[in-house]
């Protein structure tokens, strides 16, 4: 446990409703209000590596107050995600929007810090590109780690218009820099985006093996979580989720979305099925407000991210609180 009292949970007050007051993830405690954080929820409002619609930016604080209806227990895992590990709120990272490798320099810096204090982050993005400094930070606590991809789209590219920091392109760079296992990596949900086949070839020389989003239709959501346990295997685990994984119709809310993607129950059961991987960090990535309705897109990342955070809760349940 995070300290004698036991962890800080939700800030339910009576007579209070869970739609008034500061929002913050889940209503959870800021990370200023406890004394450790075993799992922070760090908002990176980020989106200069973005290709096609901008506004990813302003996910974080558009999650967040998705999030309000949040409860502390999980039915399927028979958890209290937030009684057997402190989660706590740790706000936006400021990072510049002017220079790319800036930012990259300073998410790195910052997450690095959250590992290094045996903090696991789940984190609220801002679009894909802050995956890549993430993962450094991740690398250097637990060596070459595996990959869980969830996203339409490869992410595996190399430059674009000049740039090779981009949303594009962070398994890329992850890859090239040895922060991914190679014979560990997999993407869920792939369906758009492809100029040619050489893409998925080189795509494969990386590291990473292809599950579509038609394979959900073909097989059972049991038989996809097979497939992802079989090629992870056993030891540290990234779980990335870019929103646009999910159809526009679960999530129209996102910069470059693409028709035929999973539904919200798919991704949710392909989630919980990883029950007992280590989980050493994870982010929520390209939530755009701005094209958004009725908060859809924000409820599916808030769902997404306290899917994770219970998935976490599982392996700190079963060993009597985290002790990272």
């Amino acid at each position: 446990m995070s300290n004698s009292d036991g962890p800080m949970g939700q800030r339910d007050i009576p007579g209070h409703p869970r739609y008034a007051g500061i929002a913050t993830f889940a209503l959870l405690p800021r990370i200023e209000d406890v004394p450790h954080a075993d799992v922070a929820v760090l908002g990176i409002p980020f989106d200069a590596g973005t290709s096609y619609r901008p506004g990813a930016r302003f996910g974080p604080a558009h999650i967040r107050e998705c999030s309000r209806q949040l409860h502390p227990y999980h039915q399927t895992h028979d958890v209290h995600p937030f009684a057997v590990q402190q989660v706590a709120d740790a706000g936006d990272l400021g990072v510049t929007p002017y220079d790319i490798a800036a930012a990259v320099s300073s998410i790195e810096f910052a997450a690095s810090e959250y590992n290094e204090r045996g903090t696991r982050l789940v984190v609220l993005g801002g679009d894909h590109t802050i995956a890549l400094p993430l993962l450094r930070a991740v690398a250097k606590r637990n060596g070459p780690v595996a990959v869980i991809h969830f996203d339409a789209h490869l992410d595996t590219w190399d430059t674009h218009m000049g740039a090779s920091l981009w949303h594009g392109s962070p398994f890329r760079r992850a890859a090239e820099e040895g922060l991914l296992d190679r014979t560990r990596c997999v993407h869920v949900g792939l369906r758009g985006g492809v100029y040619d086949k050489g893409e998925l070839e080189a795509d494969g020389v990386l590291g990473f093996q292809v599950i579509r989003a038609d394979d959900f239709q073909a097989q059972s959501i049991a038989d996809v979580v097979s497939r992802i346990r079989d090629r992870v295997g056993a030891g540290p685990v990234y779980l990335s989720v870019d929103i646009d994984v999910l159809d526009p119709a679960f999530a129209p809310g996102t910069g470059t979305p693409e028709p035929a993607g999973l539904t919200s129950r798919e991704l949710f059961g392909a989630i919980r099925g990883l029950v007992g991987l280590d989980v050493v960090g994870a982010d929520v990535v390209e939530v755009a407000p701005a094209y958004d309705h009725a908060g859809v897109t924000g409820l599916a990342a808030a769902h997404t991210a306290w899917e994770i955070i219970a998935l976490m809760a599982t392996g700190a349940a079963a060993s009597g609180g985290l002790a990272r």
